[in-house]
């Protein structure tokens, strides 16, 4: 494969791994400058007791915690955002924030601190790519599930609960000073939960690959997640007390995070976001459903780096790239099979009533912009949804 004549790869992100690691976030948030901290979380992570670990760690190192906030939900929202923020903004703000759990929580501490950081209106003012061109407030990132990446992407996605529609934000420095990776905060993970972040982080892997902007560090990256993610999530779906698996999986995600954060995705995320803005069905399921269909649609316009995804997932060369493809895109529906995840989108609840909104929200979404094969219009996405449905 031939290189680019030009590409840029970027990793902000200091990145710790290592059984017990969460009782470091208060040496790392003090090492990052901060001194007034946000903990931002969710009910289940905050009755499990890390965040009331992560308090005590803060404080232990001298920092104070000007609130923990622990209802985000599974989808976060705009409204909820700005609401957190200017409840901050009240007690005198923060100077740092912590984030422990799923991409939701990470996204929405992303945003927030974008806001204690630059103030306004997260919609008015902030929507958009690449707006903001310089540092904020430091963030220290704790995933909770292995799938989003989102502890060292660019991006955050949030939903306009009026719109019904996820909305991108993106820019570098977006992304977190530190991410602790610990396994152990993944151990209590159900296996549906387990399955559905995995795949998302195996559809980061496989679109930053055949991404129209990928370039050979990305791709390195994105080859080792496939490996990773193809022995280790079934292993961890089986046995989630597996700590083998569970630390192998954060750092397939977090591989496959820093891979499509420079490479960006495509035409599975595009659709799978609108699903999630209007059908409500969780990002990694919604990328889980349409993966192969999509990779399907894409095959001849990027048939070598599915071929390489292929050989990443134990595929043995034939010698006939396009061939290896295919198996590759068999080998990916196996590999949901043995998760246990749905995959049709009638059983996740979409409807073919709602199709039409899911393409024509698809059309405007950044992400088919670097797609290896352009979309000519709604109609092949409609199309892409009958063969998912």
């Amino acid at each position: 494969m031939a290189l680019p004549e030009y590409f840029q790869f970027q990793d902000r992100t200091k990145v710790i791994y290592g059984q017990g690691t969460l009782s470091s976030v208060g040496e790392e948030a003090k090492l990052a400058g901060g001194a007034k901290a946000l903990i931002v979380t969710d009910k289940i992570i905050s009755k499990l007791g890390y965040a009331e670990t992560v308090a005590n760690s803060l404080r232990d190192a001298g920092i104070e915690v000007v609130m923990t906030y622990d209802d985000v939900p599974q989808d976060s929202s705009a409204t909820m955002i700005q609401t957190l923020y200017e409840d901050v903004k009240k007690l005198g703000g923060a100077d740092i924030c912590v984030a422990i759990g799923g991409g939701s929580v990470l996204d929405t501490t992303k945003m927030v601190n974008l806001l204690l950081s630059e103030g306004g209106d997260l919609l008015d003012d902030h929507q958009g790519a690449y707006l903001q061109e310089k540092p904020l407030n430091p963030m220290v990132a704790i995933p909770t599930t292995a799938g989003t990446g989102s502890e060292v992407t660019f991006a955050a996605v949030i939903k306009d609960t009026e719109q019904h529609q996820k909305i991108s934000f993106i820019s570098p420095f977006f992304a977190p000073n530190t991410a602790i990776l610990d396994p152990d905060v993944t151990l209590s993970m159900p296996p549906g939960i387990t399955a559905g972040t995995g795949m998302d982080a195996l559809t980061h892997a496989i679109e930053a690959l055949h991404s129209a902007t990928s370039e050979p560090v990305s791709d390195a990256l994105a080859l080792g997640a496939i490996r990773m993610i193809n022995e280790f999530l079934p292993v961890a779906v089986k046995d989630g007390k597996n700590v083998e698996a569970r630390g192998q999986m954060l750092i397939a995600s977090t591989i496959a995070g820093i891979a499509f954060t420079n490479s960006m995705v495509g035409v599975v995320h595009a659709i799978a976001h609108s699903i999630g803005g209007i059908a409500g069905v969780p990002h990694g399921l919604a990328n889980s459903l349409m993966l192969p269909w999509c990779m399907e649609f894409n095959l001849e316009y990027c048939t070598d780096k599915y071929a390489q995804s292929a050989y990443a997932m134990g595929v043995i060369p034939t010698g006939d790239p396009a061939a290896d493809a295919e198996t590759g895109i068999a080998k990916v529906r196996e590999l949901i099979s043995k998760t246990g995840l749905p995959t049709r989108l009638r059983d996740v609840g979409v409807t073919e009533e709602q199709f039409e909104d899911i393409a024509m929200t698809t059309m405007g979404d950044g992400s088919l912009f670097t797609n290896p094969r352009t979309v000519e219009d709604h109609i092949e996405i409609i199309e892409l949804l009958k063969k998912a449905f």
